[in-house]
């Protein structure tokens, strides 16, 4: 499987189909508005800006799974990102990234048997997955890690 087999609503409830990312490196994130965690939408956003041009794209994901750090709707989060952060990077509608209920894409990024590669649980807000432009999983990155971290940059301009 490929990240291009999902298809996803976006923040405004409209579908959106992953394989529109082709030819693009796609970090995945889980986000949360109420994180300590919270302030990296900053740094997501710097890091988008900088390399947005250079077939780059950032997904958040918001996720309400751990200690109920994402209780608003799609229209509160997005409203939260834009006018906190200047989130302009895509947000997704809110989906469960762990847990009974882990929305498909989650299942495929956190399963070796699924993304070929390791496995990957969601341990908090902020957890990022490394897809390349071919649409294979490569790796992730833990939470508390940044978003400008050394292993993404380098990836990122690899």
């Amino acid at each position: 499987m490929k990240l291009y087999d999902f298809e996803v609503k976006d923040i405004y409830g409209e579908n959106y189909d992953l394989s529109q990312l082709k030819g693009k490196k796609v970090l995945v994130v889980n986000t949360a508005s109420k994180c300590g965690l919270t302030p990296q939408y900053e740094v997501l956003e710097e890091v988008y800006k900088e390399y947005k041009d250079n077939d780059f794209v950032i997904i958040g994901f918001p996720a309400n799974n751990f200690g109920s750090q994402e209780p608003g709707t799609n229209d509160e989060i997005a409203s939260f990102c834009e006018k906190n952060y200047g989130v302009s990077f895509p947000m997704m509608s809110k989906i469960s990234v762990k847990g009974e209920d882990m929305h498909p894409l989650y299942q495929w990024l956190t399963s070796k048997e699924k993304n070929g590669v390791e496995d990957a649980p969601v341990g908090w807000n902020f957890q990022k997955f490394m897809i390349d432009e071919e649409g294979n999983y490569v790796g992730m990155v833990a939470p508390q890690e940044s978003p400008a971290s050394e292993e993404i940059l380098n990836w990122i301009k690899s």
